[in-house]
């Protein structure tokens, strides 16, 4: 960030990552079966329709927020409880598809001697490594809640749902311990190696 530009250029990039797994979770509902999304004007690749104002801004002050979850009705799915896994996991799998297809790009040395785009796509990969792996986090709010959920069996699933109230207490704590560095950037910097 202590280049302005390139500052610049990062808020732009997360405004981009934040839309397009968004949009993935909506085109996947769609595709799914439910048309929610669709009449909510989210099935689109425009960042600001998937903007969330104050999690816009503590992601520019505070270096962490969110998008504004698509909503869609989990029983116009033809599979509720796998057909919401899949929703959920679209999103993180739309973050890794984007820095993988990044990374590509970079390892083919195309943009090399451009030291600022070099810099930028490199930054835009691991944003969206980071949105990937902390997404995949299995705690209400987080897509990884839903995705976990759909994996269980029915019995236990039902034990897992009970667990979502307490999600949001969880993460807080996790985040403001510094729990969720230790727990996501070895994984972070694990995958980041192997595409890069």
């Amino acid at each position: 960030m202590s280049d302005p530009l390139l500052g610049i250029a990062l808020l732009v990039s997360i405004a981009v990552a934040i839309g397009i797994h968004e949009f993935a979770h909506a085109f996947a509902a769609v595709k799914l079966g439910d048309d929610t999304p669709k009449l909510q004007g989210r099935l689109t690749l425009n960042p600001l329709a998937h903007l969330d104002p104050w999690g816009t801004i503590l992601i520019i002050f505070a270096g962490i927020g969110w998008g504004k979850p698509v909503m869609f009705n989990p029983f116009n799915l033809g599979n509720l409880r796998r057909d919401t896994a899949l929703v959920a996991l679209a999103g993180p799998v739309s973050n890794f598809i984007m820095a993988f297809a990044v990374s590509l790009i970079l390892r083919i040395n195309l943009i090399s001697d451009i030291q600022f785009t070099y810099q930028l796509l490199q930054n835009f990969a691991f944003l969206n490594i980071a949105l990937g792996v902390f997404n995949l986090i299995p705690i209400e709010p987080l897509d990884g809640f839903k995705v976990f959920g759909g994996m269980l069996p029915p019995h236990l699933a039902l034990q897992w749902e009970e667990t979502r109230k307490y999600g949001l207490i969880i993460l807080i704590f996790l985040l403001i311990s510094g729990g969720i560095d230790k727990i996501i950037f070895p994984v972070i910097n694990a995958i980041a190696n192997l595409m890069f």
